[in-house]
């Protein structure tokens, strides 16, 4: 699972659902990577080890956490364009649309789904997508 995050967000709360998916899931087959982005109202102002810092105080985040990058506009990272042009990953067309919106990856590389900002890891149909994943080996 890919997702932009921001510690100045009201969406900023998922990081404690991420991170208790991650306690009870994360592993070989499943892991969460974080990728900090300041693209949405300066959301995430921080340097790295701020960033760092304050994920890790306030919600004991674990998983991996990346360089901040840009998730949209004209300096938009490689991974992002891959991510939301389905003419790059072949499956969707998924716009950043704010913090915390989720791409599911396949063990194949393929772009499986992508969920809204909204859309917290505890949702059924996230869970059934992970689920569906982690069965196909």
């Amino acid at each position: 699972m890919i997702v932009n995050v921001a510690s100045k967000c009201g969406l900023t709360p998922q990081y404690e659902d991420l991170q208790a998916l991650y306690d009870e899931m994360g592993g070989d087959d499943f892991v969460i990577l974080g990728f900090p982005a300041n693209n949405f109202m300066g959301q995430e102002p921080g340097t790295e080890d701020e960033i760092k810092s304050f994920c890790q105080k306030n919600y004991g985040v674990t998983f991996p956490m990346f360089s901040k990058i840009e998730v949209k506009g004209k300096d938009i990272h490689p991974l992002y364009q891959f991510l939301t042009e389905e003419e790059r990953n072949g499956k969707v067309d998924a716009d950043v649309s704010w913090n915390f919106q989720k791409f599911l990856i396949g063990k194949d590389g393929t772009v499986r789904a992508s969920f809204s900002p909204r859309t917290k890891v505890t949702e059924p149909e996230v869970r059934e997508m992970i689920n569906t994943l982690l069965e196909e080996g």
